[in-house]
């Protein structure tokens, strides 16, 4: 256990940051299965709207250091991909 009052204050910091990218990392998943679930339904239309809001979370994901760039836009391109290959 933290014993200098600065490493009390870093193991709170850490704790509330945990929770944070845990829920954002929660919330990217969640988007990403509503969205292949979608796709395996063959619902165009709903799996269009689903797949503006994942791409949102992904980007969201970018911005709080969840996702790496590349990473983010390789899960767009293949979900685009799937979302085009429906008829």
């Amino acid at each position: 256990m933290a014993n200098h009052f600065s490493a009390l204050k870093r193991a709170r910091q850490t704790e509330k940051r945990t929770v944070r990218n845990r829920a954002n990392a929660s919330q990217m998943r969640t988007a990403l299965r509503s969205l292949r679930e979608s796709l395996e339904k063959g619902d165009k239309t709903n799996a269009i709207a689903t797949y503006r809001q994942t791409v949102s979370t992904l980007d969201k994901a970018i911005q709080k250091g969840i996702l790496h760039e590349n990473t983010a836009s390789r899960y767009k391109s293949r979900l685009s991909a799937r979302l085009n290959a429906l008829k």
